[in-house]
């Protein structure tokens, strides 16, 4: 993908998210609010050809293990698109700070006892940006030969995050999600 494509489909996925409510729920989501804290991410570096770092590394409230945000806070899910994009050159690609393989975006902000359910949280990125978007998680960034293993904590893809801006991110494995 063209660095020109990446920012049309990044300035897309923003416009779009201004546009969209966030009012539907899947009928296959778990019913009542989500009582838990969930983990949430931040940006930790830019790249080239406009790609991200965003994780919870040592130093900051990010917790993988309990969660760190109450569910009565209001931000937005990392959403994430896997199309099978190559790195950028010029990132360093290891266990802590894999290549997605996709671009990242952010939906409007949503307080997370919304997030009862992955399924609710993937709904909220399908419906902000379209098919194939889902939450982000915690092992997304791939690293390796043929980029086969997972790691954590960080991750970089393609996308267009402010700095200083705090989002829920999922955890596989771990009770640090509003929906534990």
């Amino acid at each position: 993908m063209t660095r020109t494509k990446r920012l049309a489909a990044a300035a897309a996925a923003i416009a779009a998210a201004v546009l969209v409510p966030l009012t539907a729920v899947p009928a296959h989501a778990a019913t009542g609010p989500a009582t838990h804290y969930g983990m949430t991410w931040e940006v930790i570096g830019y790249g080239p050809d406009d790609s991200v770092q965003v994780g919870g590394p040592g130093g900051t409230s990010s917790d993988a293990y309990h969660g760190d945000t109450p569910p009565s806070a209001s931000l937005p899910v990392l959403c994430l698109n896997v199309d099978g994009s190559p790195a950028p050159a010029g990132i360093s690609i290891g266990f802590y700070n894999g290549w997605a393989q996709g671009t990242v975006a952010l939906s409007r902000p949503v307080k997370g006892s919304r997030l009862n359910s992955r399924a609710a949280a993937d709904t909220i990125c399908q419906a902000t940006f379209g098919s194939g978007w889902r939450e982000a998680e915690f092992h997304d960034g791939h690293f390796g030969p043929d980029l086969a293993q997972t790691g954590g904590w960080t991750f970089w893809a393609y996308g267009n995050i402010p700095n200083n801006t705090r989002f829920w991110t999922a955890i596989i494995g771990q009770p640090a999600n509003p929906w534990d």
